[in-house]
């Protein structure tokens, strides 16, 4: 087990095994209670994606992740993973592999992480495009990048320690910015985010940019929004909640460049939240106001003590 990993780049590094596998290492640092952050497991699905198209499938000319779909079958837990991948449909404009993410000693190796990727090549694209003149409503705050990276911006400040923060490790590796008059709805968040290793975000990241906010359950939980500047306080002891991912779906419509960009906007907001499953939309765009990637996840909220609970062969969420 590995933790304390300086570089998103370091903690989401895959090694090729052979022509269709890959391994990994989930550090403890990039977790939630026990288990590794699902947007960081994205990530490494997106690295092993990006590795796979580079060498076994370079002659597809295909190096960008244009779609994405995650089923959560199990607990990831911090420590070895191997993926495995099936050549599922190779073709002229999009190829799909099917990758299957697992953990444990034979013969109780786990397959925890099962998905999809679609591979293209967004540089070569072409085809009828036509702006839908689409917009975000409410809109968002407006934001000076420049003020907003020395604090100074009078729409949005920066954000201490996330609440539950000691529970929530894998939130200590980002910059948040909330707008300082609140969220505008207790069911919406919105939010500028940068890594504070320095880093900037990338195609590869993106994993873990949609799956990096406010939670919505808290903020109908009290009367006041913890995720509200005026209102957060970090609380040492674990939340009474854990918000595992049962899917996530994720469509990128621009490729970041290799070196990454510093800032992204997101948005996240929820239609409903009942008997314990909710729905989660999300919206990235880039500091010109490009859309970036769109995502959606169906999540659970169940008591944080299933997060620390032993493991079993088999086990599910």
């Amino acid at each position: 087990m590995a933790s304390d990993t300086k570089t998103f780049a370091q903690a989401t590094a895959v090694n090729q095994l052979s022509s269709h596998t890959y391994a990994a290492n989930f550090p403890d640092d990039w977790c939630i209670g026990s288990v590794p952050h699902g947007g960081f497991v994205t990530a490494v699905f997106l690295r092993v994606a990006e590795a796979h198209f580079k060498s076994t499938l370079a002659a597809q000319n295909q190096p960008h992740t244009i779609t994405l779909h995650l089923d959560f079958l199990r607990r990831t837990q911090a420590g070895p993973a191997l993926f495995t991948v099936l050549d599922t449909k190779l073709g002229r404009q999009t190829s799909v592999i099917h990758v299957t993410l697992s953990q444990g000693e034979s013969p109780n190796s786990r397959e925890e992480v099962v998905g999809y990727i679609t591979h293209s090549n967004m540089h070569t694209e072409e085809g009828v495009t036509f702006s839908t003149e689409y917009k975000l409503t409410p809109p968002p705050v407006p934001a000076d990048l420049a003020l907003l990276k020395q604090d100074k911006d009078v729409g949005w400040a920066r954000q201490g320690d996330m609440p539950f923060a000691s529970f929530r490790k894998a939130t200590s590796k980002t910059q948040f910015h909330f707008p300082r008059a609140g969220q505008k709805q207790r069911g919406m968040a919105d939010e500028w985010i940068r890594l504070k290793t320095g880093e900037g975000w990338t195609s590869a990241s993106l994993g873990y940019v949609v799956d990096m906010w406010p939670m919505p359950v808290e903020s109908f939980l009290s009367k006041e929004n913890p995720y509200d500047i005026t209102t957060n306080s970090a609380a040492a002891k674990p939340p009474g909640f854990w918000y595992p991912t049962v899917l996530l779906n994720l469509d990128i419509k621009k490729a970041l460049p290799a070196e990454g960009v510093e800032w992204l906007f997101v948005r996240v907001a929820t239609k409903q939240i009942k008997n314990g499953r909710m729905d989660l939309e999300v919206v990235v765009f880039d500091e010109g106001g490009e859309i970036v990637a769109l995502s959606h996840h169906v999540a659970l909220a169940v008591g944080s003590e299933r997060n620390l609970a032993n493991r079993k062969t088999g086990a599910r969420i």
